[in-house]
Parts: C-alpha cells; sequence; structure tokens
C-alpha cells in the first residue's frame, strides 16, 4: 500500500448554515465520495472541540471571533465556537460517505492547544497519531482534500511534506474561509513547500 487520501474536517459546522461556515463547503462532497474508489486507505479527520476552547472568542472577555491572541504557541485565530464534542455541528456532513473511513483522528481536544494539522496540535510538537499510523500502513504518497483549504488542508498538507510524504491537494475537491488573505498566503506556502497542487 503506497497512496492514501486525506478527507479533512467535512463536518456540519463547516458547511452552510454551520457555525464556522466555509462557502459551498458541501459542494465538494460528491466530488470526495467519488474519489474514494481510488485509494487503497482513507483517513477522516474530525475537529473535536470541548466546551470553552481556548480558540474561541467566546472564552474572551471583548474579543470577536477573527480577532488574534497571543498563545505559548504563538499567534492564535479566535473562532466562533464550533464542532463541539457530541454536537451536531461536530457530525460529519450527512452525505459524506464516512463508513468508508479506515481512521478518523480527532483533533482540537485539548482545551488550551488549537489543532490545524491531522499530524500535529499547533504547538507543532503534540503528535495526533496520524503519521505513526500511515507509516505503519506503508503510505508514501497523499491527497488531501475538504475544510478549509487555508487552514486545516494547508497546515496538514505542510507537516505532512515536512514529514517526508509526497503529497496532492486537491483544490477543486477544497474550500476557503480566505480571510484577509489567507488562501493565497496558503496556496504559496503549499507550492514553496513542494505540495503539488491539482485543480482535477
Amino acid at each position: 500500500m503506497s497512496d492514501a487520501l486525506l478527507v479533512i474536517d467535512v463536518q456540519n459546522d463547516f458547511c452552510p448554515n454551520g457555525a464556522l461556515a466555509v462557502n459551498e463547503g458541501d459542494t465538494i462532497i460528491q466530488q470526495i465520495n467519488a474519489a474514494m474508489i481510488h485509494f487503497s486507505l482513507i483517513v477522516l479527520t474530525q475537529d473535536w472541540h470541548p466546551n470553552n476552547h481556548k480558540s474561541f472568542a467566546s472564552s474572551y472577555e471583548n474579543k470577536k471571533p477573527f480577532d488574534t491572541v497571543e498563545m505559548f504557541y504563538g499567534d492564535q485565530v479566535l473562532w466562533p465556537d464550533h464542532c463541539i464534542q457530541g454536537s451536531i455541528g461536530a457530525k460529519f456532513h450527512p452525505n459524506l460517505n464516512h463508513e468508508k473511513a479506515d481512521a478518523i483522528i480527532r483533533k482540537g481536544s485539548n482545551p488550551s492547544v488549537d489543532s490545524y494539522s491531522a499530524f500535529f496540535e499547533n504547538d507543532k510538537v503534540t503528535p495526533t497519531g496520524l503519521h505513526g499510523y500511515l507509516k505503519d500502513r506503508d503510505v508514501t504518497d497523499l491527497t488531501l482534500v475538504g475544510l478549509a483549504t487555508d487552514y486545516c488542508v494547508a497546515f496538514s498538507a505542510l507537516d505532512a511534506a515536512n514529514l517526508g510524504y509526497s503529497v496532492t491537494v486537491r483544490l477543486d475537491m477544497a474550500r476557503a474561509i480566505d480571510n484577509d488573505g489567507s488562501l493565497n498566503s496558503a496556496i504559496n506556502k503549499m507550492s514553496k513547500a513542494g505540495v503539488n497542487l491539482e485543480n482535477g
């Protein structure tokens, strides 16, 4: 086995009408489902926050979503409360074939550290366990799809490239928040890191 599909955070809260909705976030699901048949291993990630997570603007007085605060690991964007453990918003979108997953990696469970990447929390050192799982299955090539291109998809792709995987991001099966130029910044970083950016 050498290739795997990594489906990032296709959850209700990141889709239209969700707490942190990504524009057209649900329009990629049919394509993702169709792509699953081409991969020998499928891994889904799931944002899984406790209440009062430190990345939530509601955890601070006088802060609003998309403000930033300084955390012990650097700048942290503050978000609306989203993907709270056990909530409807944290569930996978009902149209996603999540039963095809060989593994589900939950991230963001530590109340003090956000976790964009599928591989490491935002402190850059605490692993999610995904790297070990993929290594045990001799995965060398990763294709990433999902939400959002400029945050969790990009952070996952950059970490995967740093870990030595051959990485492709299918931009046609991803959608971005694009907050204050974040999409262009993420695309540039991924290009420089050697990530293959494809549009189908």
